[in-house]
């Protein structure tokens, strides 16, 4: 088996528990980011932090694009395996939006004395969306990889570590 083979191997193993891992991790950001931006819009008046606004935002475009890397290849195998741009795509923007959006909150709360609950929440919202990213890193790699590997092929049979649906 070469090397190849190996990576392929790993990543068709691991893609479907990623991007359940993902979705988990974007709803965990999603609920503690949204009880920070409820206590500050009660405290402040209507005005929550765009950095805190940012996190929400990418954790609903993450729910969306896991749906949509989950649930199109069963519904749209053939096509799916034709838009590898696509994924790699998508794959790197919500990477580049999580990098931003952990980054810019982390910034936003090393200002604050962040306490009790909603300073726990807010700090949790942080390092769950850095390790969000990270996942995301993981599987842009995967989508690279696939890219690198089929350039040149304008093949319809989708790579097995890309289509997490095989031999499900």
């Amino acid at each position: 088996m070469t090397g190849d083979d190996s990576v392929s191997r790993i990543a068709k193993v691991a893609m479907l528990p990623l991007r359940v891992v993902q979705a988990i991790f974007a709803i965990i950001v999603l609920g503690t980011a949204a009880y920070v931006a409820n206590y500050l819009d009660d405290i402040i008046r209507g005005l929550s932090p765009s950095e805190l606004n940012f996190l929400i935002f990418t954790s609903v475009w993450t729910l969306l694009v896991v749906a949509y890397l989950i649930v199109v290849p069963i519904a749209f195998a053939r096509t799916y395996a034709n838009h590898k741009f696509a994924i790699l795509g998508v794959e790197a923007v919500t990477t580049i939006f999580w990098f931003a959006g952990f980054i810019a909150w982390s910034v936003w709360l090393s200002d604050r004395y962040a306490t009790g609950r909603v300073g726990g929440s807010a700090k949790a919202a942080a390092v769950f969306a850095a390790f969000e990213w990270v996942l995301f890193v993981i599987t842009t790699v995967f989508a690279t990889v696939h890219v690198v590997r089929t350039r040149g092929t304008h093949s319809t049979k989708p790579d097995p570590a890309v289509n997490v649906q095989e031999g499900v």
